[in-house]
């Protein structure tokens, strides 16, 4: 089993705010084709990194689901997509293998 994070921004990368719409897309499409999702939305949590000499941040909220296989092909194409529908040059979409116990 996989554990699956998306890490989406809530501005995109010129500081604007993303509309809510484009998240409310999202969690429908993993509902859709995966049954569920977990998102953690109600307190941002904060990104931080150096950049050159300057520490750059981005606020975030995380979508999770669990997946059994893991189709990486799928995943990298569905990150370019959120990439440029939340208009970021990167956005981390990480997998952990996982026991559930």
């Amino acid at each position: 089993m996989h554990l699956v994070q998306l890490l989406l921004p809530l501005n995109n990368n010129a500081g604007k705010p993303l509309a809510r719409e484009l998240f409310v897309e999202v969690r429908n499409e993993l509902v859709e084709r995966f049954g569920g999702m977990t998102g953690y939305t109600r307190a941002p949590v904060r990104g931080l990194w150096q950049d050159n000499d300057q520490t750059v941040h981005d606020d975030l909220v995380i979508y999770e689901v669990m997946v059994e296989p893991l189709d990486i092909g799928w995943w990298r194409q569905y990150r370019a997509r959120l990439e440029r529908r939340f208009e970021q040059s990167e956005l981390v979409v990480r997998a952990h293998e996982i026991q559930v116990v």
